[in-house]
């Protein structure tokens, strides 16, 4: 009785001190709106928000056709003067520009020490220095050096080469090195599992590979799946010497270094590539089966870039901070825009990008603090984390940190919605979240995924930034749509790049038509210079999804849209996707998880739906912190992980908790899964469950599960 007297007590005191805040802020604004009216021009930012992106430009019963209503921008209209088609031409040009100022930047390690944590347990964490900067001028020379020392080591111009590695500056050299000498690269995800590298090295013929340190031991066992290869050359480790022996015979490891210098020497001019030649053949990450090679030709990579600098504010003291997979062509274009703009990057890995990262010693800072980066790139998976942090650090907080919390996270989301920007509680709450990325980061670009709307939200919110949404596929070099940055809503992907058109076409089969209301729908077409000339080595899969129009290239992307009145495309499906159900409700399996993420206790899930059923059923890999803190709630504190997966109680708290989600995200009652099974394993490539961008592979996920899903459907 006592207890509950003093948490009513509490709840009282909590929602007095609340009501104060808010009398206050409500003086406050009265006071202060005529202030903020004249010195922010809110009706601006809403007229810009709302404002038309495209216009229809044919008009058929079954296809709309949308092009954009911007004009290009500057560097857009530089690039065209300049005649800058092909990737060498934008590193030349900017080596002229930009000469002196810092381009690639890497973290020094100084050393590797032992720390002892609570536990005591020993880890090895990096004691690590500060940037050191290559400028333009020595990253052009270096690239060039490298071109010419593949030359040397017996490479021919226009035979492909494989970059197998992390990112870091050296990939960016190294590309641009092949570039030079007109060498199509062959980019491969350093997560990718042993026969999907394989797969991809086997089929493009190539003789000579570039990886890293970390990554030159997988050859011991794939030089033997690799027959032609004869040349692997690593990027060097800062503090380790590399083991190049027991590699098998007649092949030569080389230090990447080593090449530079060879390079330096020789007599081989550059060779230029045409804007038609291949610049890059990009394997998928395989979300449906073995990885596809997707022709990009310099022309695809420039007009994307095109694109990307007309719709993306770049200003000349920006800094990227980069450490996304290189292999993925969001990052890749990304980067090469920051190159074009003369922005520096400066690189990171996800295991030092902040002070709390795995491997930063305690005492010293992550690369996001020591960097100050004003623009990075991201993914949903990393921006949901982030969103899911924030909501652990709020709850573990007392009572009225969290009312507190929730009033001003409220206060500032109203403001924002009406123009308006709100200086003095971004100064006192959230620029202490935005600390995390090093407190100067103003852009964030996600792309890779759909983004959900709430944690679209919460990170534009709680980390002070503009969180800019694009969409686009390997096909489409990663162009299609982004998000104009005044764009006030969220969850949508943004009007269409200036270098293309979006089509949108009937699909009768899902019921999504260009006359549906309030807006039309339908599978999603892109055409423009950005679109690839197909699959390498696949002729039938490339006649299926490529098609020419008017001299015009078209990929039909498989994802469903719908273009509403101000010309912004949302993504709401994917034709792959799709389940109906018994009763005929059609569910997206790929809609569902994305909202379902976003709760606490989902590390990872996958929806199954049986179409000879009347609901779905969901494999759940747990969060391991959100896991214990159920565990300690029912009184299981001394289960281990795997005991606590296999409990019938902690099982049903989960769905119980999934379905209380469910209804906050508004899922409709036959999309929410009706039974769930809780995974013992972290779903990781190596595994095969997940691709190297880790997307879910469902397939292989069904077979490895069928007998959970089977016992799910029986109970």
């Amino acid at each position: 009785m006592f207890i509950e007297d003093d948490a009513q007590m509490d709840s009282f005191w909590v929602q007095s001190a609340i009501g104060a805040i808010k009398a206050i802020a409500f003086v406050y604004d009265i006071i202060t709106l005529p202030v903020y009216l004249v010195l922010q021009k809110p009706w601006k930012r809403r007229q810009d928000s709302r404002r038309v992106k495209a216009k229809i430009i044919k008009n058929d019963e079954h296809e709309l056709t949308y092009r954009t209503t911007d004009p290009p921008r500057d560097v857009h209209v530089k690039m065209l003067q300049e005649n800058i088609d092909t990737l060498e031409k934008v590193f030349n040009y900017v080596a002229k520009t930009h000469s002196s100022k810092r381009c690639l930047g890497t973290r020094q390690i100084l050393s590797e020490e032992d720390e002892v944590q609570p536990n005591g347990r020993v880890f090895k964490k990096y004691n690590m220095g500060d940037y050191k900067w290559r400028t333009f001028t020595e990253a052009e020379r270096q690239a060039a050096n490298f071109g010419r020392g593949l030359r040397e080591l017996g490479q021919k111009p226009r035979e492909n080469i494989v970059i197998f590695a992390e990112t870091r500056a050296e990939w960016m050299v190294a590309a641009h090195g092949c570039f030079k000498q007109a060498m199509p690269i062959v980019t491969v995800y350093a997560t990718l599992g042993d026969e999907g590298v394989a797969h991809c090295i086997s089929e493009t013929e190539v003789t000579t590979v570039i990886t890293s340190h970390d990554l030159l031991p997988k050859f011991k066992t794939l030089l033997a799946l690799c027959p032609n290869v004869n040349t692997i050359i690593y990027m060097e480790d800062q503090l380790h010497k590399t083991e190049t022996t027991g590699f098998k015979e007649g092949v030569k490891v080389l230090p990447f270094n080593q090449v530079v210098k060879i390079g330096q020497d020789s007599k081989f001019e550059s060779v230029p590539p045409k804007g038609d030649d291949i610049a890059i053949i990009m394997y998928t990450s395989g979300s449906t089966g073995t990885p596809k090679g997707v022709l990009l030709s310099h022309k695809n990579c420039i007009a994307t870039m095109k694109g990307f600098v007309d719709m993306v504010p770049i200003y000349p003291d920006d800094v990227l901070i980069g450490f996304l997979p290189l292999a993925h062509v969001f990052e890749l274009v990304a980067e090469s825009v920051c190159l074009m703009t003369g922005v520096s990057i400066g690189y990171s890995t996800p295991l030092t990008l902040i002070d709390t990262s795995s491997k930063i010693r305690r005492g010293c800072k992550g690369d996001a603090s020591v960097l100050m980066p004003t623009c990075m790139t991201s993914v949903p998976l990393i921006l949901d984390r982030i969103s899911k942090g924030i909501n652990d650090k709020v709850n573990s907080g007392s009572a009225f940190r969290k009312a507190l919390f929730k009033f001003l996270y409220q206060y500032k989301v109203k403001w924002i919605q009406r123009g308006y920007k709100t200086p003095l509680i971004d100064k006192l709450v959230f620029k202490k979240v935005a600390k995390l990325m090093g407190g100067k980061v103003r852009i964030i670009m996600s792309g890779g995924a759909p983004l959900s709307a709430d944690t679209h939200e919460q990170i534009k919110t709680c980390l002070c930034v503009d969180l800019i949404q694009g969409y686009g596929l390997t096909e489409t070099t990663s162009g299609a749509t982004v998000m104009h940055e005044r764009d006030m809503t969220y969850g949508r992907t943004g009007g269409p790049l200036t270098v293309c058109d979006i089509r949108l076409v009937n699909w009768e089969e899902g019921n999504y038509r260009i006359t549906n209301k309030p807006y039309p729908q339908g599978e999603v077409l892109i055409g423009g210079d950005c679109v690839s000339q197909g699959y390498y080595k696949l002729p039938g899969k490339t006649n299926e999804d490529f098609f020419e129009e008017d001299g015009k290239r078209w990929f039909k992307t498989g994802d469903i849209g719908e273009v509403q009145t101000d010309g912004v495309l949302k993504i709401i499906d994917r034709k792959k996707d799709l389940v109906k159900l018994q009763a005929g409700e059609y569910v997206s399996l790929g809609k569902v998880e994305s909202e379902l993420k976003t709760c606490g206790i989902v590390e990872n899930i996958c929806v199954y739906g049986d179409p000879t059923k009347q609901f779905t059923v969901a494999l759940v890999v747990p969060n391991q912190k959100h896991l214990e803190d159920l565990a300690e709630r029912h009184g299981l504190q001394n289960n281990t992980y795997e005991e606590l997966c296999s409990s019938p109680v902690i099982e049903k708290a989960i769905l119980k908790e999934i379905a209380d989600h469910s209804r906050k995200c508004k899922l409709q009652k036959f999309e929410v899964p009706a039974a769930i099974t809780l995974c013992k394993e972290v779903w990781s490539p190596d595994m095969g469950l997940v691709t190297a961008a880790f997307k879910l592979k469902r397939k292989e996920i069904q077979d490895r599960y069928q007998h959970d899903i089977n016992r799910m459907y029986a109970s």
